[in-house]
């Protein structure tokens, strides 16, 4: 079944990219605190992407904040580590949040 869910993630990305890493999130329980375009715990994902357009080395950046959490960035709530995403799933998953418009 999980197969199946990624499999069918994956074929929407083409026609969705807006889609194209939520499952990931989801599966990594981002979606928990964060939202594509509204504030939750954290930041929506859509201002993330703002406050880093075009800022050299943003995905590298954003990947490691997920990876080892960061604080002070989005006001006082800290952001924890997230040890169960793999480097790999957190560049994807930056690489997805900023290219949200």
């Amino acid at each position: 079944m999980k197969r199946t869910l990624i499999t069918l993630a994956m074929s929407l990305s083409v026609a969705a990219p807006a889609f194209a890493d939520q499952a990931l999130a989801t599966s990594k329980n981002c979606m928990a605190c964060h939202a594509v375009d509204k504030k939750l715990v954290g930041p929506a994902y859509k201002d993330v992407a703002a406050k880093y357009a075009g800022q050299a080395g943003a995905a590298d950046k954003l990947a490691e904040h997920i990876m080892k959490g960061s604080s002070g960035i989005w006001g006082p709530v800290p952001m924890p580590a997230n040890p169960q995403v793999k480097p790999d799933e957190a560049k994807k998953l930056a690489d997805w949040v900023l290219s949200l418009k």
